[in-house]
């Protein structure tokens, strides 16, 4: 008789550890449903494609399992043509049948993630950054222990986010977000003229301390500080997601 008790407790906790271990090996990667600016002229506001695609192969070919999310569900448009790593991930490793059934905001769970990852585009300063219940998904992930990774307009998409105390998710956190001189004399969105907000003035505004290409040598760096991971530009971003599962393996070898 007691035998079989052993055998259920040492099967029970077997199930514990490996729920655990499959959890913390899921990463959440959060896009935009948005296409354009609202405005006569449309310009593009789908997520970049090389903001994306490099971290998602990044994450899986290290044995990562990722879900998609959006504040619609469903499709998530994408700009940008698919080469190189791009390429590759869409014909090995199932990367747009992923983003085109991303999981809408009331079917996640955040304890179900160890980090959770935003690319640019501007489509999510549209939806994503004004979105409460993504806003609150990134802060649960947060005050779980988990990393925030993003490269460029990404980092907009939690400049908002509170956590529990009331403060600010990017309070007092060296951030690089897309920055204000770059945005200022570009066209893409006539100079910040189509935006909610500049990246790096709302990451300021909230208390960050912004990292901009004055502040650095390199305007690629990879920042991070206090479990946030993030850069100025998509040249960076597969730098962005090594760095975010740098950060996971040493808190899972501390555990």
């Amino acid at each position: 008789m007691k035998i079989p008790l052993l055998k259920s407790i040492l099967l029970i906790f077997l199930g514990a550890v490996f729920s655990k271990a499959e959890d913390s090996s899921k990463i959440l990667i959060i896009a935009s449903n948005i296409t354009n600016m609202g405005n006569t002229e449309e310009h593009d506001a789908r997520n970049n494609l090389w903001e994306y695609a490099p971290p998602y192969h990044v994450f899986v070919s290290h044995g990562y399992e990722i879900d998609f999310v959006s504040p619609l569900g469903g499709n998530v448009p994408f700009m940008m043509d698919p080469i190189g790593i791009s390429s590759y991930t869409i014909k090995y490793e199932g990367f747009l049948e992923k983003a085109n059934n991303s999981l809408s905001p009331t079917n996640i769970d955040p304890l179900a993630y160890s980090a959770v990852f935003v690319g640019g585009g501007y489509g999510t300063l549209f939806d994503g950054a004004s979105h409460q219940e993504l806003l609150e998904i990134i802060a649960r992930i947060y005050e779980n222990g988990g990393i925030i990774g993003s490269c460029g307009h990404g980092a907009g998409a939690f400049a908002n986010a509170k956590l529990s105390s009331g403060n600010y998710l990017v309070q007092g956190k060296r951030i690089a977000g897309f920055p204000n001189s770059t945005e200022k004399e570009k066209s893409w969105a006539k100079q910040g003229a189509l935006l909610p907000f500049l990246v790096e003035e709302q990451l300021k505004r909230n208390g960050a301390i912004t990292i901009n290409k004055t502040s650095i040598e390199d305007k690629h760096d990879v920042i991070i500080d206090k479990r946030i991971v993030s850069t100025m530009f998509l040249p960076s971003s597969a730098i962005v997601a090594k760095e975010m599962l740098i950060l996971l393996e040493k808190k899972l070898h501390k555990q």
